[in-house]
């Protein structure tokens, strides 16, 4: 299996050019649920230990519906089949870009959740125009043992997020161990109250002169991203501007909880949401062929 690993401000991508199974034809959205529903043990073989890592996006090329798009895709974690990912798109198209199959300007990409858009600027920074995104609920408070009543909004960006701001933890590398208990905690508490919300992201302040905030978000692998989270930060502009605190088209700074950062502005949707654009960085790592030997015992991946 011939993949091509990148990052995209610390966050792993895993491109799979091939060697992939068979999911047919029709939309992605289908395909991607064949993917979710009868390919598990493929996409966690590619993705787990020993071969991957916990905190790894797999990127899946598969061919387009519309013929307009340069490829299609379909995003893995360790845990799940994904609508869409950011980080994975700017390390995807980076990706493309060190192939020689696409150059600078602006290229679409089709996803299970829509077709997105990504401007080439160079060979390492990339803007994602990304589908319309939306607040649904506000104000969503939770009891969580340990941290008491936690109040956060509901978004929608190409995954569903539960976004706490301010967060109950300081948003610093020193308190990843914190931050990762107080957002497992959060979300079995929403999950409990019958809320299906599978990232939870929460806000401190920016740990720079220009950055917005900083964040930590919480992936459904139990890993933390450590980009600030383009499906996150989607989510997050359409709360900001729907309490008015980001006006169209002015950008601002996000830092992840690591100090990588994306520029991020938005316009409006056509469905009351907001289009955002998400600038960031993605470097190639590694140019590799994936073996699996019938006698390894963890070809499958390490599951324990």
């Amino acid at each position: 299996m011939h993949v091509i690993d990148s990052h995209t401000g610390g966050e792993p991508t895993r491109v799979i050019l091939n060697g992939g199974p068979d999911l047919g034809s029709g939309p992605l959205a289908e395909r991607a649920e064949r993917l979710a529903t009868e390919h598990k043990t493929f996409y966690q073989s590619v993705i787990l230990e020993p071969r991957g890592q916990t905190a790894m996006v797999c990127a899946l090329l598969v061919e387009p519906v519309d013929p307009d798009c340069v490829t299609g895709v379909i995003y893995f974690d360790a845990e799940a089949v994904l609508g869409m990912c950011g980080h994975g798109t700017i390390g995807l198209a980076v990706t493309l870009v060190h192939l020689g199959l696409i150059g600078k300007g602006h290229h679409k990409i089709e996803t299970p959740v829509g077709v997105v858009d990504v401007e080439v600027h160079d060979a390492n920074t990339v803007t994602v125009t990304n589908i319309e995104s939306r607040r649904t609920q506000t104000a969503v408070s939770v009891e969580v043992d340990g941290l008491g009543t936690v109040t956060g909004d509901i978004a929608y960006g190409g995954n569903w997020f539960y976004i706490v701001d301010p967060s109950p933890v300081p948003v610093t590398p020193a308190h990843i161990p914190e931050l990762t208990r107080a957002a497992t905690d959060v979300r079995s508490a929403l999950q409990a109250a019958g809320e299906n919300i599978d990232h939870v992201i929460l806000y401190g302040p920016a740990l720079t002169e220009d950055g917005h905030s900083r964040n930590f978000v919480f992936c459904p692998d139990d890993a933390y991203d450590r980009s600030p989270c383009g499906t996150g930060c989607s989510a997050r502009l359409a709360c900001l501007a729907a309490d008015g605190q980001l006006a169209e088209s002015d950008e601002i700074l996000q830092e992840s909880v690591i100090g990588s950062s994306y520029r991020l502005s938005w316009r409006a949707g056509t469905d009351g949401g907001v289009i955002p654009s998400i600038t960031g960085q993605a470097w190639i790592m590694a140019n590799s062929t994936l073996i699996f030997e019938p006698t390894d015992p963890f070809r499958h991946g390490i599951t324990g």
